[in-house]
Parts: structure tokens; sequence; C-alpha cells
């Protein structure tokens, strides 16, 4: 009960610090909003087809392969899935393939396809030509096939496949475009990167900057008056623990209700997602814990709380992906919590990774958590007993 009581008034204390409060509650949406916003893709495009519609369509099939040699397609199961994967800025545009354009092409009438594009101007521009020349191509088989049938008195049908064999072997120049980007294994850009790089970001750096808190406290004497009456300097302990941990999964719980309410991120498998969040949430309480215990003044941890988190979290990956830089710093980076975390986030959203798939990297979460947590308390209750 002691313990409980201790991470209580912690947290009440907290609540009531509109400063604290806006670090832990403001500033990350903000930053997730901006960094969401601004962080597209850097190069390429990404094109998504809705499938289902094109399925018993020889035709559309046809016109997905051609949409192919522009690039990977991504297809999707239904219109509500791929507008959902465009808004994220996981696909750069979507093609519709009409339920009736096999038909439609077979009886010679025209047939509008729809393109839902998104992002900046340029890539829409990009995606409408790489989508206009794949239609493009494959009209030509279409209107070949039909000004022999019209000439022969047969079919579309029966003209196309000699259309689409002289197609194969007429001469023609062409353009070809590599989408360098398709293929990352980083995390989604767009809110899908931003939501989960700012948890881990923020957790820890309100973490370590919280630790002003404990150091406050010993000043004061708060924690010696306390001492004065039947609490055991571990109950003290186990109480700010408490309250590190309790504050680290409100933290994470605001920043997943935020990205999925307000940017429609998708969080992953459900439970590989809450073993990450609360394994990152240990991390915090251990980093918070070894910071009040570590630092002698309440601005030493005000003041350098934020700038060690701010330098692990460049180093483990929530500025950049750790893909693009050279191969030392990868390694450095791992040194951190902060990479392992990321790492597993690319799996569980990007690979749709479940808990087996994170385990090394939850182990290793754990044994940073484990290790810091037990060397904040052994620091903490010498000052303490002190």
């Amino acid at each position: 009960m002691t313990a409980l009581a201790v991470a209580g008034a912690s947290l009440r204390r907290m609540l009531r610090d509109r400063t604290a409060l806006f670090f832990v509650v403001l500033l990350p949406v903000l930053v997730i909003a901006i960094i969401g916003t601004v962080v597209r893709n850097p190069g390429g495009f990404r094109i998504g087809v809705v499938s289902a519609q094109a399925s018993g369509q020889p035709l559309a099939g046809t016109l997905v392969d051609d949409l192919g040699a522009t690039g990977p397609v991504h297809l999707q199961s239904d219109e509500q899935t791929a507008r959902t994967a465009l808004r994220r800025g996981e696909l750069d545009a979507v093609v519709l393939i009409p339920t009736g354009l096999e038909a439609a092409l077979l009886r010679g009438h025209d047939v509008v396809i729809p393109v839902l594009a998104g992002g900046a101007e340029s890539t829409q521009g990009a995606v409408r030509s790489a989508v206009s020349a794949a239609v493009a191509r494959h009209a030509e088989r279409i209107q070949a096939a039909a000004f022999a049938a019209r000439k022969t008195g047969s079919t579309v049908a029966e003209q196309l496949p000699r259309a689409t064999a002289l197609q194969r072997i007429t001469p023609r120049i062409t353009v070809s475009t590599e989408n360098v980007a398709s293929g990352s294994n980083y995390l989604p850009l767009g809110f899908g990167y931003s939501a989960p790089t700012m948890l881990v970001l923020f957790v820890f750096i309100n973490a370590l900057a919280g630790g002003a808190t404990v150091v406050q406290n010993r000043q004061l004497g708060i924690y010696g008056r306390a001492l004065a009456a039947p609490v055991r300097a571990s109950d003290l302990v186990l109480g700010e623990s408490l309250f590190y941990l309790t504050f680290s999964l409100l933290q994470s719980a605001l920043i997943i209700g935020t990205g999925s309410l307000l940017f429609g991120v998708s969080w992953g498998n459900l439970p590989a997602a809450i073993a990450l969040v609360v394994t990152w949430a240990l991390v915090g309480t251990g980093a918070g814990m070894l910071s009040g215990a570590a630092f002698k003044t309440p601005d030493q941890a005000s003041a350098m709380g934020p700038v060690i988190g701010i330098a692990f979290a460049m180093l483990g990956g929530c500025m950049w992906p750790l893909e693009i830089v050279p191969d030392k710093v990868r390694i450095l980076g791992h040194v951190t919590p902060h990479a392992w975390a990321v790492d597993a986030w690319i799996t569980v959203l990007s690979r749709a990774g479940g808990v087996a798939d994170i385990a090394t990297n939850l182990a290793v979460l754990a044994g940073f958590a484990v290790g810091m947590l037990a060397l904040a308390s052994v620091l903490l209750q010498r000052r303490l007993s002190s």
C-alpha cells in the first residue's frame, strides 16, 4: 500500500504541472502531425491496384501486368483498404479496375479507369504519367484486335492473341522506370512513420526529464521524512517505479490513440504491439528511475535528460531509418534500446510480424529495462540511506 501511495502522489503532482503536460500531451501530437505530413516518399512512386474487382477478367489481369512493368504493384483486397493505405501515405496512387472492364472492351466501348492519387503534385503527375503509359500500351492491343475484327468479320476476343503476339515483336522505344523505394523495409511513410517512432522518442525523453521529480523529492527531504515513519526505502523505490511505469503506459496510450483516431495509423498485430508497448514502458521506467538516482539537481535532470534522449533517438533510428546510415553508425545505434524498439516496430508494421518475430528485440529491451532498474534501485537506496 505504501508503494501505491507514493506512486499516486507522484502521478497527481505530475498532472498538476502544466509544463509537464505540454511535453507529455501536446508536443508529441504536434510532432507526429508535422513529421507525418513532411515525411513522404523520397523518390519513385508506389501504385496500389484493387485486384478483387479484376477477378475472372483476363484483360484486367493483363492490365495489372502492364502496370507492373512500371514498377512493383501493391495489390489491394478492396477499395476501402486501398483508400486507407493511400491516406496513411503507404501508397502514392490507387488504380480502381472497373468490374465490367472485360465486357466493355470486347464490345468496343470506352472504359474509364479511376485513379486515386495522394501526396505532392509532382508525385501525382509522375503517377498519372506512369499509369497512362501502362493503360495506353494495354489499349494498343485492344485497338489492334478491334481493327482486325472489323476487317475479318471476327470478334475482338478472337483477334486479341494475334494482336498481343504482334505487339511483342514490334520494335518500339520504351522508357523504363525503377521504383527504388518500393521494396523498402522501413516503417511506412507519413503518419505510419511518425507515430511509432515518436512513441519511442517521447516515452524515453519524458521519463528521463521526469527524473527531476525524484531529485527534487530528495532535496526537499520528502523521502527523509517518509523514512522517519515505518516505511522502508525499498517501498519508496517501488512506488516511484510504479509511477514511471504508469506514466510511460499513459504516454504510450495517448500516442497510440492519437495516431489511430486522428491520423488513421494501424498498429499491426495486437499482441505484438501490446508486448512492445509494455516492454518499452519498462525501459522508460528504468530510464526515469536512473535519471532520478544519478543526477544531483533537478535542473541537471531537466536539461540533460532530453539531450541524452534525443542523442539516443538519433542513433537509434527515430529521426531517420538506420538502413540509410553507414554500417558503423548502424552498429553503434544498436547500443541504444531505441534501435531495437524501432526495429521491432518495423517488423510489426511493415512485415506483419507477431510476438515470435520480435522475441529477440523484446528480450534485448527487457535486458535494458532490468539493467537500468537494478542500477537505479541500488543508487537510489544508497542515497536514501545516506
